[in-house]
């Protein structure tokens, strides 16, 4: 695979340490990608390589992918593989022939909003990524690594947040929609929407890595859905009939969706397919014999944990100042599928963040980065002086913790919207590149 390089001559030089602790180049003035051509895949290319691919000695090009493979496996940080990927060109290559499933052994980087603008609407703040404003990235691994990045230049106007897939932010209004590159701040814009039929949008989530041949984006109303093939200049629109979708996860090839009355498996081929899934939720309780409430659930999350389908549930115990999480796995070998408490998430972690509609993700073997199993990492508001609070599965979950004004709103007012998002942690698109 290393083609043949007997026949090239190379001045050796020693080898040019790498300074872990320098945070990664900052990327040039956001920029908007033209959606007429679809992303190209040739990734392998080294179109900016860096000064590391004259710096080493020639051997280093000579590795085995397989080798180079395990070094990567053994990389406990994004920042480490970013640095990995900048050495020389093959190296390069054989970054993004790696595969992508391996995304799971790191953590997510937590994205922080960093200008605040105050709600007209509403007595909180919050906090606009597309308006003069800039995020933080920062690497649970490595915090001396954050990096800043911008928004786009001149956004349209009336930009609402839908949430975040493979490293990109999904923004839309009743024309069109902007796909932001989290950490490059790339932009990718649709084509217009011909019509919503004024229903509002709740959910967008892409079916792939936005530079794979099958990437679709799709916006979820309570009435229809927009599917959108990521080059082209066109929107389908399908009927929908189901209550607003809240979050969407990827589990063993399959796209799940969930709101306040379900679960749901969506396919798009070879026509749109939405079906409930049968589960038994009453494995549950909230309430004790004689009918009195003993907990209410303020906030939910789906995520894709190894071969575990989970459901993250936030609690507010009424007899007390304080919450705690419950986690339960799907169990598909019974019928109808059953939720089942789990009481130790074993080598794994899981990340979740306030903001409506962003992602939760499951870390294994946390402890190879300095991180705590069993432990659920939770994005803090953007005024809480530490970005994170880590709280171990069981737990209780301190109010200060989950207390931000639009939770209560949302306990009493399902249907509240958030438009712009907090804290939330974001998988880096560039994870999502490998093994394509």
């Amino acid at each position: 695979m290393t083609g043949s390089r007997g026949g090239r001559r190379v001045r050796r030089r020693s080898p040019s340490p790498l300074d872990e602790s320098s945070p990664p180049q900052q990327p040039a003035t956001p920029k908007e990608v033209a959606v007429s051509e679809r992303p190209s895949k040739r990734t392998g290319r080294a179109s900016n390589s860096t000064s590391f691919s004259t710096s080493g000695p020639d051997v280093w090009a000579d590795l085995l992918e397989c080798l180079l493979h395990q070094i990567i496996a053994l990389l406990s940080s994004f920042h480490d593989r970013l640095a990995f990927r900048s050495t020389c060109r093959y190296w390069r290559s054989t970054f993004f022939s790696f595969p992508s499933a391996f995304s799971s052994s790191l953590p997510p980087l937590l994205l922080k909003p960093l200008t605040r603008y105050p709600s007209r609407d509403r007595r909180q703040a919050v906090y606009s990524f597309l308006y003069n404003c800039e995020w933080q990235l920062i690497d649970p691994v490595k915090q001396s690594s954050s990096c800043r990045r911008s928004p786009p230049l001149n956004p349209p106007k009336g930009m609402n947040y839908l949430g975040c897939s493979y490293g990109h932010l999904i923004f839309c209004n009743l024309d069109h929609c902007l796909l932001v590159d989290a950490y490059g701040g790339t932009v990718v814009r649709s084509p217009k929407l011909k019509s919503t039929d004024n229903c509002k949008i709740v959910c967008g989530t892409l079916v792939a890595p936005l530079n794979s041949p099958n990437s679709y984006l799709l916006l979820l109303s309570a009435s229809s859905l927009f599917q959108w093939e990521v080059g082209t200049d066109s929107w389908l629109q399908h009927p929908l009939d189901l209550n607003e979708v809240t979050h969407t996860v990827f589990f063993k090839g399959e796209m799940f969706a969930i709101n306040c009355d379900g679960l749901y498996t969506i396919h798009l081929t070879p026509q749109l397919i939405v079906h409930e899934v049968a589960v038994d939720w009453d494995d549950r309780p909230v309430e004790q014999a004689d009918g009195t409430v003993l907990k209410i659930t303020l906030m939910y999350w789906v995520v894709a944990c190894g071969d575990m389908l989970l459901l993250v549930e936030l609690l507010e115990f009424k007899c007390g100042d304080w919450g705690i999480f419950e986690v339960f796995r799907l169990d598909f070998s019974v019928e109808p599928a059953k939720w089942v408490k789990v009481k130790n998430l074993g080598n794994y972690s899981l990340f979740i963040s306030f903001s409506l509609t962003s992602p939760a993700f499951s870390c294994m073997n946390p402890e190879r980065w300095g991180g705590k199993s069993n432990s659920i990492y939770v994005a803090n508001h953007p005024d809480a002086d530490e970005p994170w609070t880590v709280v171990e599965l069981g737990q209780a979950v301190p109010r200060t913790t989950w207390n931000f004004p639009y939770l209560s709103e949302k306990a009493s007012q399902p249907h509240l919207y958030v438009a712009q998002p907090e804290n939330l942690w974001v998988h880096p698109s560039l994870v999502y590149r490998v093994g394509q």
